[in-house]
């Protein structure tokens, strides 16, 4: 058949043998009833036992994996028949690189999906929100870095085997590999932030020097770790603003960690009086502001005088408890109740400046009775 476009012809033949079109088909269609009749009898048992045992991993991997499993079929469906069958090379070709283009793309998806699922079984005995959840947030911030380390790979890997499908590219690739050396060395040059970066990412998910709910002290900035990611970290600051440090930044600069190696943390409050303040009776009405408040964990209570100058006495209160929000509101709770506790009971008590008029015809009794 001939199509006339301007003075350009086109010629298209569809002599193609018909018993081969049709035995074709006929293979795509058996092998796909035969694998849809596996699937569907793998996919019954898995709901009885997600029924009979309760088990939301295998609801996980049923509802997760249906889609890119039922596309897979389809593939291995196209592409076996051509096997045992003489499908014309016209058709034959194209479709197998389309197919097996189509295969990689699946096996990438179902490999993500498999990488998911997998941090899903380890996370959900892990509760990252409870009080003591120093290993939780260990165990959050290594799979969630080395989630993102095999997602990329697995992509990186499968980009790389859909070029190399192509006779094309691969010829290419092999007449490049004579200037890979200089490339690689100019490359290295000027991606090294970027590898400086990742190389970061990963030692931190294996070191830890921050773990993902930590409470950090950041370029001055008080906040909590937020997200981990491969080439940098946001930290949630206390006013809701976020800071985006580069990961780089954890392994090379110095910083405050007070969520290390637990939550607990002592919340300390200065306060300055005069000489002639109560020292007891403030040590009592501290215990009893705590005593009376659920934000102390009731480990550590302390008011010691730290200090004096010529004008005040400084006194420092010392209190604990379970983390750092909860020590910065028992830390403004004890200031706020000491200094009205003074203000009602001591109010001599409060700092003040003193000036002292002296008479100078009484100051010196001699010099008075010489004159």
């Amino acid at each position: 058949m001939t199509f006339s476009l301007g003075n350009s012809s086109f010629v298209f033949d569809f002599n193609f043998p018909l018993k081969d079109i049709l035995t074709y088909l006929l293979g795509v269609g058996i092998i796909f009833i035969v694998t849809f009749t596996i699937y569907l009898g793998i996919n019954q048992l898995v709901k009885r036992l997600e029924l009979k045992s309760k088990n939301e991993f295998a609801r996980k991997i049923r509802t997760g994996l249906k889609t890119p499993v039922i596309l897979l079929m389809a593939i291995i469906s196209l592409w076996l028949p051509m096997l045992f069958t003489q499908v014309p090379e016209v058709i034959a070709n194209p479709a197998k690189k389309v197919l097996t283009l189509l295969l990689i793309a699946i096996l990438t998806w179902i490999l993500i999906k498999l990488v998911g699922l997998i941090k899903y079984i380890v996370l959900k005995h892990y509760d990252i929100g409870q009080k003591n959840n120093l290993r939780a947030r260990k165990i959050y911030t290594q799979f969630r870095i080395i989630e993102r380390i095999l997602v990329s790979l697995i992509l990186v890997i499968a980009v790389a085997l859909a070029l190399m499908s192509f006779s094309e590219i691969r010829k290419i690739g092999l007449s490049l590999m004579a200037s890979a050396g200089v490339t690689g060395i100019i490359l290295g040059f000027a991606a090294q932030k970027i590898l400086g970066g990742i190389l970061a990412g990963i030692q931190l998910a294996f070191t830890q020097p921050i773990r993902l709910d930590d409470v950090v002290i950041v370029e001055n900035e008080w906040g909590r770790i937020e997200e981990i990611n491969l080439t940098y970290v946001v930290v949630k600051i206390w006013d809701e603003r976020r800071l985006v440090v580069p990961s780089s930044y954890f392994i090379e600069k110095p910083f405050q960690n007070w969520t290390r190696t637990n939550s607990d943390i002592l919340g300390t409050i200065f306060i300055y009086t005069d000489y002639n303040v109560p020292f007891d009776a403030l040590r009592e009405e501290q215990t009893r502001i705590l005593n009376e408040t659920d934000l102390w964990d009731g480990k550590v209570n302390v008011l010691q005088v730290t200090d004096s100058t010529e004008k005040t006495v400084e006194i420092r209160a010392l209190v604990s408890a379970a983390d750092s929000p909860t020590a910065w509101d028992l830390r403004v709770l004890v200031r706020e109740k000491l200094i009205t506790f003074l203000q009602k009971n001591y109010p001599n008590s409060l700092p003040r400046s003193r000036v002292v008029f002296e008479n100078s015809h009484n100051a010196n009794p001699q010099q008075n009775s010489a004159q």
